[in-house]
């Protein structure tokens, strides 16, 4: 018996005896709430004086929605992984109050409440970084170690953003939440190589009984290595025309990374096509940028958002899905509400950027308004369908992926 199965015996409210079954609803109650509650103020914060609300936002989706489910993925599938004993109880909801009351001074941008936002969240990623270095410490394993280095990155960049708020340095608080955001994809793609496989090979043969898929090693990791090249040029040398080509460099390896989705019929699987549009809304957001930034007619911002809304907010929405059924002992055999968040999640994510890319110009001026009700839909969708689920896990969870 493994200790993801001792986990599921623990006493106590299902919701926490693993950290996705907590997480992953908060985040997604976080993601239906705050865009709806934005797009109603219209877009405006009513205590920001010095800080651009266009920062306020990102840092809310990136460490706010984004981190909660970044808190949900690796307090449940780095101990999965490692063999080790999950968080769970007391350690779960230590994470959740320091989480909180970022969000709630970040939901109406309370620049008084910043000391305490900063602390708080600056500790909730600090105690996230070393559960994960824990478990490998615990496991004396260096295989994953590459999860311990972003999440470190990802503090580090958290106390960048907020002394750059203190210290009213816009333009390099703007350039950190940007190398955030490229840490998440790389986060993504790294989850990616592992989740896909156990994925596809369920797709080719739901018995689960033979894994005939298996990856190509090159492309394993480096799209994850290229983001990161980018988030690092993009960071210390903006101007520069470095960072338009390192993107177009991970725009290629993330479209190259298609090759691993070419499995006839079984595609056309719901949780595989998801994992295949967010690698692919990836690749496009990366070829936005860099297009962008060598002096094609658009904004990086399109392909920043891009990236945001489509690449991963498609690949949490599938990591929801994924995990959420094989982590509480179903089979994938989605729901409806599945199927639906999956597709407001991509239609929000195209009336977002299509009309800044001359596409559906009918759209401009309410394309905002439009893409955040959908984005706030989906996940809406999401937690009606699977909150039930996490709360009455049936049997022991299967794998998510890594498998030996």
């Amino acid at each position: 018996m493994t200790c993801q199965t001792e986990g599921h015996a623990h006493s106590g409210h299902p919701l926490l005896t693993e950290g996705l079954f907590l997480f992953f609803p908060v985040a997604a109650l976080h993601a239906a709430i705050t865009p709806l509650v934005w797009s109603l103020a219209g877009f405006s914060l009513p205590f920001v004086h010095t800080i651009s609300p266009s920062q306020w936002h990102a840092h809310e989706m990136i460490f706010g929605t984004y981190g909660a489910a970044l808190a949900g993925f690796l307090t449940s599938a780095v101990p999965e992984w490692t063999d080790t004993p999950p968080r769970r109880g007391r350690a779960l909801l230590l994470l959740l109050f320091l989480w909180l009351p970022g969000r709630a001074v970040g939901l109406a941008g309370i620049e008084a409440g910043l000391p305490l936002a900063a602390t708080t969240d600056i500790a909730f990623l600090g105690l996230l970084f070393w559960y994960v270095l824990r478990a490998l410490l615990q496991r004396g394993s260096t295989r994953h170690g590459s999860f311990a280095v972003c999440a470190a990155l990802l503090l580090a960049a958290e106390i960048g953003i907020r002394f750059a708020w203190f210290a009213d340095m816009g333009e390099l608080a703007g350039r950190l939440l940007q190398t955030a955001l490229i840490l998440f994809l790389v986060f993504l793609s790294l989850a990616l190589a592992r989740i896909n496989v156990v994925v596809i090979n369920l797709a080719l043969d739901p018995s689960g009984e033979t894994t005939p898929y298996r990856p190509h090693p090159g492309r394993q990791n480096l799209t994850a290595g290229l983001a990161a090249l980018y988030a690092a040029a993009a960071l210390v040398a903006p101007h520069s025309a470095v960072p338009a080509y390192l993107a177009l460099a991970a725009a290629a390896a993330f479209l190259d990374r298609l090759a691993e989705w070419f499995i006839g019929r079984p595609v056309l699987r719901s949780e595989v096509l998801a994992l295949a549009g967010a690698n692919t809304l990836s690749g496009i957001g990366f070829l936005t940028l860099g297009l962008s930034g060598l002096g094609a007619p658009f904004s990086p911002n399109t392909g920043l958002h891009v990236l945001a809304v489509g690449g991963l907010g498609l690949a949490i929405m599938a990591v929801f899905i994924i995990a959420g059924l094989r982590h509480s002992g179903r089979q994938l055999v989605l729901p409806w509400q599945a199927y639906a968040a999956v597709a407001l999640v991509f239609c929000a994510a195209a009336v977002r950027v299509l009309p800044e890319l001359g596409i559906a110009p009918a759209l401009v001026g309410i394309h905002y308004a439009a893409g955040a009700a959908l984005w706030s839909l989906a996940f809406a969708v999401w937690l009606h369908g699977f909150l039930p689920l996490l709360r009455n896990p049936v049997t022991a969870p299967h794998d998510i992926g890594d498998a030996d």
